[in-house]
């Protein structure tokens, strides 16, 4: 009995290490064939230069999701031996056949259980403990590119920093608070006390997410080691994995995703997972016992079923039907744009904004549908001017473009290559006229940025510089913007913009000139003349009288003080740019700039200005003044 149980063994494993090389194999034609939208690094939105001292005028590319099929609920993870050395095959070999005997049982039949003996023979992949990534410090950007320093948050607690980021319950209303808050969460810094690192990595990811950022949330919970997840981060990087539609990203977690987690996107993915490495039977079988125990029904299974064909030697021919379906999930994204079948307009219309920002980076979704989305991903703050014109020009050449798509393209060419000022001026005007809505008016603004920044100063083309320089700071081109000073009216539009933007302080700001922006002010409660007052006073570009007494006239009272204004100003004091930048955005939270509150403004001039971050206030408020 011994030598023929022996003989089973080894017939076993010869089978196996067989199967293995053919796994790998098929898992790396894999990762060749499926479309990924992973990034070296985040892209970041700010021009060359942005805050620096040294000029350089041209720039450069930078609502919860409703969650997957079925209740997602966490169960404590089984705690894992810390000393890799202890588990047989450690060092990524099969093991030696004494290692996986004492693991090996007779079914109830009295034969061998092959289930368990694949279990026994299952590589374990663990870093040493020299490899192993530190929790200490997690994050993507480093002062050297773009992020902030490693203490940004101080010494304050992790529940109080997960807090602040939970109550980010809404859309950030300004695009350059957007991307503040993406650089501070996507940076490298000390991890709080009294919160799990992993979690704390989540809330930061998962935040992200709600930002349209999604390559950004995968790229920050790719930071840490399996070995180090909790149920939440493996709950927030499958969301992240399907809002950049990379299913074959989420494989390495399933088997750990699902010992934590009884959330039935975990069963669904055994199936797919196993079609990916060429095990098709496998996957049938698994897909079979998921249909019967109803993990998905409807489009998430037949979507399920199509990823599944998308699989190495995968040949199911499944037809998906949009035409009933009536909500928006991530599942529903993720396998649709990774399968070719996304899902139609009225739905993304039924999804929050943020899903614009997935949709846009998705290279494996048409230019057509990339560039529904642009408006509204480039206002929010996901991307840069430069990225925009990137696409519109990848557009101008794609001969599957719609032909209102290639004629915008065609438009915005012009603004950059006419012959005259006065031509390229009138193409941009044509841009500009085209946008319906806020945001789309606003993103129009940040196409055009580098385009108006190559129009020239000249005195006849003055009663058009407020758009030109709105359209400069739209991208952060403040030093083209100030180019401008000499040839804007005080208490012109143009004018206020420079006042608070300008990277100097050569732009006279007096009472007459603030009264005389106040006297062309029209908006209801003279909101704009409130912006400004603030942004002046924040950013300490007036003399104090001239705050009191524009103030007064407003009936603006500065000095009131609230729980959120300590909070900002105390982390203002002790120097935590983290801190101040996250208040920052809790501070500006709402649908359009009516909502904003003149005295949070105020106090986001003066905070980031105290602690370093004064190039993104002066944007913060050149664009309250231009959207509003």
């Amino acid at each position: 009995m011994k030598s023929l149980l022996l003989v089973m063994i080894c017939s076993k494993m010869r089978a196996r290490i067989k199967h293995i090389s053919l796994t790998a194999v098929s898992l790396g034609a894999l990762l060749v064939a499926i479309p990924v939208l992973g990034q070296d690094s985040p892209e970041s939105l700010l021009p060359p230069g942005f805050g620096d001292a040294a000029p350089s005028p041209s720039p450069a590319p930078a609502a919860a999701p409703t969650p997957a099929p079925g209740p997602v609920s966490a169960r404590p993870a089984t705690p894992q031996p810390s000393d890799s050395s202890t588990r047989p095959g450690a060092d990524g070999n099969v093991p030696d056949l004494g290692s996986v005997s004492p693991s090996l049982t007779l079914d109830e039949n009295g034969d061998l259980d092959l289930n368990a003996l694949d279990d026994a023979l299952q590589s374990q992949y663990r870093l040493s403990a020299g490899e192993r990534r530190s929790m200490v410090e997690i994050g993507v950007l480093t002062p050297q590119h773009n992020g902030l320093a490693v203490d940004a948050f101080g010494q304050e607690g992790g529940q109080y920093l997960t807090n602040l980021i939970r109550n980010l319950r809404g859309p950030i209303i300004s695009r350059w608070g957007s991307i503040l808050l993406r650089r501070t969460l996507l940076s490298k810094v000390t991890s709080p006390e009294n919160v799990n690192p992993a979690d704390w990595t989540a809330e930061r990811a998962w935040r992200l997410l709600l930002m349209g950022e999604a390559d950004a949330a995968r790229s920050l919970v790719m930071k840490v080691d399996g070995d180090n997840y909790t149920p939440r981060l493996y709950e927030v990087a499958m969301q992240a994995h399907l809002a950049t539609a990379d299913p074959a990203g989420i494989c390495p977690l399933v088997d750990g995703g699902a010992r934590v987690s009884d959330a039935p996107t975990w069963t669904m993915f055994r199936p797919i997972c196993a079609s990916f490495v060429g095990e098709q039977s496998r996957a049938t079988s698994l897909l079979q016992q998921a249909r019967r125990d109803k993990a998905a029904t409807g489009i998430d299974y037949l979507l399920a079923e199509k990823t599944i064909g998308a699989g190495f030697e995968g040949r199911r021919a499944v037809t998906i039907l949009w035409d009933d379906i009536e909500f928006f999930n991530n599942w529903r994204f993720g396998l649709g744009a990774a399968t070719g079948v996304e899902p139609p307009d009225r739905l993304y219309a039924k999804a929050g904004r943020h899903v614009q920002g997935w949709r846009v980076r998705a290279p494996m979704l048409s230019m057509d549908s990339r560039m529904k989305a642009a408006d509204i991903a480039a206002a929010i703050g996901v991307v840069s001017s430069q990225a925009m014109v990137d696409l519109y020009s990848a557009a101008y050449d794609d001969p599957e473009a719609s032909d209102d798509r290639r004629a915008l393209a065609s438009v915005l060419r012009q603004a950059y290559t006419n012959d005259t000022a006065e031509s390229r001026l009138a193409a941009m005007h044509d841009l500009w006229g085209r946008s319906k809505g806020t945001l789309t008016r606003y993103s129009a603004k940040i196409l055009t940025a580098r385009a108006a920044a190559k129009i020239p100063p000249a005195d006849a083309l003055g009663d058009q510089s407020a758009d030109l320089i709105a359209s400069m700071l739209a991208a952060g081109l403040d030093r083209s913007a100030i180019r401008w000073a000499d040839i804007v009216d005080q208490g012109s539009d143009g004018w206020a913009l420079l006042a608070v933007a300008s990277p100097t302080r050569n732009i006279p700001i007096s009472y007459g000139a603030l009264d005389d922006f106040g006297d062309a002010d029209a908006s209801e409660g003279q909101l704009r003349s409130k912006f400004l007052l603030a942004a002046v006073a924040g950013l300490g570009r007036a003399d104090q009288q001239t705050i009191d007494d524009f103030a007064s006239d407003l009936e603006l009272d500065l000095g009131r003080s609230t729980r959120w204004t300590k909070a900002i100003q105390s982390a203002a004091q002790r120097g935590q740019q983290g801190t101040v930048a996250l208040l920052a955005a809790v501070g500006m939270q709402g649908r359009n700039w009516k909502a904003m509150s003149p005295l949070h403004l105020y106090h986001i001039m003066q905070s980031l200005k105290r602690v370093g971050l004064e190039p993104e206030a002066r944007m913060i408020a050149a664009e309250a003044l231009s959207r509003t």
